[in-house]
């Protein structure tokens, strides 16, 4: 059940990036940090508790770290998956 309501939360997160003419299999929170918006500041605070070893609000920042090592993709889609049996 936690993991649904995670799903669904990564889901709509994406989705409002993709009406704000982001990618559509990113975060909002990791597109403010690919493109430096000013605003990622604000999402890091809003996320306090997500904050990196040296006591930083890091969220962006992770959640950009997050889309580069696919982690909220299907294990079979992580590992690049060899081609489809038949």
């Amino acid at each position: 059940m936690k993991r649904w309501i995670y799903n669904i939360l990564i889901a709509f997160d994406q989705l409002v990036n993709a009406i704000c003419c982001g990618y559509p299999d990113e975060t909002l929170s990791a597109r403010c940090w690919r493109e430096d918006r000013w605003f990622r500041h604000v999402i890091d605070v809003l996320f306090w508790w997500d904050i990196d070893e040296d006591g930083y609000l890091n969220h962006c920042h992770s959640s950009y770290q997050h889309e580069m090592e696919r982690k909220d993709l299907p294990e079979e889609y992580r590992e690049g998956q060899k081609a489809c049996k038949n």
